[in-house]
């Protein structure tokens, strides 16, 4: 990737799936002005198309001038960033591994014809399961771990922070807290790590009246399951979702150095088994992952994490890829 300043001023991103998730994604990009040149690419060309000329309505209440339109895997090769949410849901009938197996299948296909244009930026990716797919993302692409990344457990650790907000009635931005692990259900909090503002959140429970560790367990819970009541009123998420792309999008294409948690490579940062993308708090700028933050995990949240990769690990095991 080209990271020169101009590079860095076109700032092109290419979209693979215009489904809710990919959609959502581009809006948010659309409003916030994220980027210069969007590109969205579909199997449905038609869908693409049409929800390119959509946006295009909108420009004259844009915050800044923008390119968009429906493309090819041509126009992946001077991209900054593909991000992919392309993927299919599961069958009646269909075990997971079966349901994985295909998703695989799907992944290999795009991340092939991706970098058989001569792509040389950072890949994104969203579709689920994300640790997974982000695995054979990256296995297939044959571009380093640090340019190959996941959304990981980013939404969870919002919801997180929108959750411990509430409870202790100060703003989400003062809130200093990551989920980690696999983004389903082994993924767990870093309580021990858990901030708000410069105070440890459990010093703060403790001078709060009202609030107890047990408030802690229950807003786990809701965390964990957000996305399953969120599907069982509305058939599916995805504002949440596209707004956390465009925070991962803005750390790159602006060189932030943020740290997010997001699905990446265990290189041995943590004591867990090495081979698999898992989620982990890492610092962002224009080349992708430039470090994972290594936090100091109690002793019960290092045998989570332990687990929570072991799980992947033995799916990874499973699968054809």
């Amino acid at each position: 990737m080209d990271t020169n300043d101009n590079s860095k001023t076109k700032s092109k991103v290419v979209i693979i799936g215009t489904g809710m998730v990919g959609m959502s994604y581009a809006y948010s990009l659309f409003n916030q002005g994220t980027v210069k040149e969007l590109v969205l690419i579909d199997i449905d060309k038609e869908r693409a198309e049409g929800e390119a000329m959509d946006l295009n309505h909108g420009l004259s209440y844009a915050p800044r001038k923008m390119k968009i339109y429906a493309g090819g895997y041509s126009d992946c090769t001077d991209a900054d960033i593909v991000v992919i949410t392309a993927g299919v849901s599961q069958k009646e009938g269909e075990t997971r591994i079966d349901l994985l197996n295909r998703n695989a299948a799907i992944m290999k296909i795009v991340v092939g014809q991706i970098m058989k244009n001569d792509f040389g930026g950072i890949l994104l990716v969203a579709s689920n399961p994300v640790d997974i797919l982000t695995y054979v993302a990256w296995k297939t692409s044959g571009l380093p771990s640090s340019r190959v990344i996941g959304s990981g457990t980013s939404l969870d650790t919002a919801r997180l922070r929108f959750e411990i907000a509430k409870k202790v009635n100060i703003s989400v931005k003062n809130i200093h807290a990551y989920i980690m692990g696999e983004h389903g259900d082994s993924e767990f909090v870093c309580w021990s790590q858990a901030y708000v503002g410069a105070k440890p959140l459990v010093d703060m429970i403790e001078s709060l009246e009202g609030i107890d560790f047990k408030d802690l367990e229950e807003i786990h819970d809701s965390v964990k399951n957000a996305a399953y009541e969120i599907i069982k009123r509305k058939k599916a998420t995805y504002y949440g979702i596209g707004m956390t792309l465009v925070s991962i999008t803005s750390s790159i294409l602006n060189d932030e150095n943020r740290i997010l948690p997001i699905s990446v490579y265990n290189d041995g940062i943590y004591d867990i088994e090495k081979d698999v993308y898992i989620g982990l708090p890492a610092v962002l700028n224009a080349e992708g992952v430039n470090h994972v933050l290594k936090l100091k995990l109690n002793d019960k949240e290092q045998e989570q994490l332990k687990h929570s990769a072991n799980l992947l690990k033995e799916v990874l095991n499973q699968m054809e890829y």
